[in-house]
């Protein structure tokens, strides 16, 4: 007898029992709400309301939500658009088909700040398709408020998430129809994607070569350099204007930085700025370096190992940490930190030396992150640089992006 061999008399596998068609929501999480029609689904977008259609069903259910993952803040999430999802014996007729699942997300809120485009938006998105479509199956995207700008601005992004035209509900009057849909996105925190909680365990190195596929192909772009022979090239992203955390001696940071070595490209990212060409800067350097804000949010744009060096003004120690810092260490960069001194900061000038503000920004600031508190460390606040002092962190982040280039070219 054949020990290995199956059993003549075995059976066939049983089949699982279908899911039941139903409409789930799981609210147990800060950041976000995440619903789900299991069945077929029904948007009627002039009254942003997805049916999932079931003779079957006695009774109704009926879900709200607001697909933005920052729910607990309750000014922001009240200019989300609300959708309604009902389950019931009767739907409106299906107009347009789709056999893709659809996944269903605001791009309002905080849209048109760079950071919170990829926070509040790309970065949930990526844990999202991850999450609920671990073996890549092709989806659609649903994406309510969206600005056309914005769907073009994106448009290479976005093709990369799925291949499909966006659907905007708001542009539409005809109802459309799909197999499944997944409304919310899924957030980790603030630029993080936690492995632990990821199907296939992906990680932020995942979305960054998720970024390389969308802009750049796998490839770098080859970028002008201004010295005749090949030098690190070190972007300097800079702020203009009345923004704030401006460097108030940037001709004279530019000069140092291309004395120890580098060459400097001076980089001010507006919202018309293609991303293809900020990527093929960016990709191509060996160093970047800028005061804390959402320009820093191109620093997703580094290849690994590149050096990344974040200045930190009084007062967003907190925020460079987990708006910058902990995204940088997960891509494998070379990250630096340089921290302002008192007579660095234009509010010594303004509040004083051995003001609260100057001294104690934690116990200053509270618990919370009031508009007034944002306002004075973020808009009121410009950096004059110690150049001796910084010269220090140029000179290692020259070493680091030196030994770089020689490695990776």
């Amino acid at each position: 007898m054949c020990l290995l061999c199956p059993s003549i008399f075995q059976k066939d596998p049983i089949p699982p029992s279908p899911q039941p068609k139903q409409i789930n929501c799981d609210r147990s999480h800060r950041f976000y709400d995440l619903c789900t029609i299991n069945g077929p689904a029904v948007l009627d977008p002039v009254s942003s309301t997805l049916y999932l259609s079931d003779p079957t069903i006695s009774s109704a259910t009926v879900e709200k939500i607001r697909p933005y993952p920052r729910k607990w803040e309750k000014p922001v999430m009240a200019g989300i658009q609300e959708f309604t999802l009902i389950s019931n014996s009767k739907s409106p007729v299906c107009q347009t088909r789709h056999k893709l699942p659809a996944i269903v997300f605001s791009a309002v809120g905080y849209t048109g700040n760079f950071f919170h485009d990829f926070n509040d938006g790309f970065i949930p998105l990526f844990i999202t398709v991850n999450s609920v479509f671990p073996s890549n199956q092709d989806f659609i995207l649903v994406i309510s408020q969206a600005r056309n700008w914005w769907i073009s601005k994106y448009g290479d992004l976005l093709h990369t998430y799925s291949k499909h035209p966006v659907i905007i509900p708001e542009n539409e009057t005809s109802t459309h129809c799909f197999p499944s849909a997944t409304l919310g996105l899924i957030s980790h925190g603030s630029m993080t994607i936690n492995p632990k909680l990821m199907p296939n365990s992906q990680a932020f190195t995942h979305f960054r070569a998720f970024l390389d596929k969308a802009y750049n192909h796998g490839q770098n772009h080859p970028w002008k350099f201004n010295s005749p022979k090949p030098r690190p090239r070190l972007v300097l992203a800079t702020r203009n204007g009345g923004v704030g955390r401006v460097i108030s001696n940037q001709n004279q940071v530019k000069h140092l930085a291309e004395e120890i070595g580098f060459d400097v490209i001076v980089f001010e990212p507006a919202p018309q700025t293609p991303l293809q060409q900020a990527y093929a800067l960016i990709n191509s350097s060996h160093a970047m370096v800028g005061v804390h804000g959402a320009g820093l949010t191109h620093s997703l744009f580094l290849r690994p190992g590149v050096v990344f060096m974040q200045v930190v003004p009084i007062g967003a120690g907190w925020l460079a940490e987990v708006c910058f810092a902990n995204s940088a260490r997960a891509m494998g960069l070379e990250y630096l930190e340089y921290r302002i001194g008192v007579e660095e900061s234009s509010l010594t000038d303004k509040y004083g030396k051995n003001s609260l503000l100057i001294e104690d920004p934690a116990t200053f600031r509270g618990e919370k992150w009031s508009s007034t508190v944002m306002d004075i460390y973020l808009k009121e606040q410009n950096v004059k640089l110690d150049l001796i002092r910084f010269r220090e962190y140029l000179k290692e982040a020259y070493k680091k992006a030196e030994k770089f280039m020689e490695k990776e070219g």
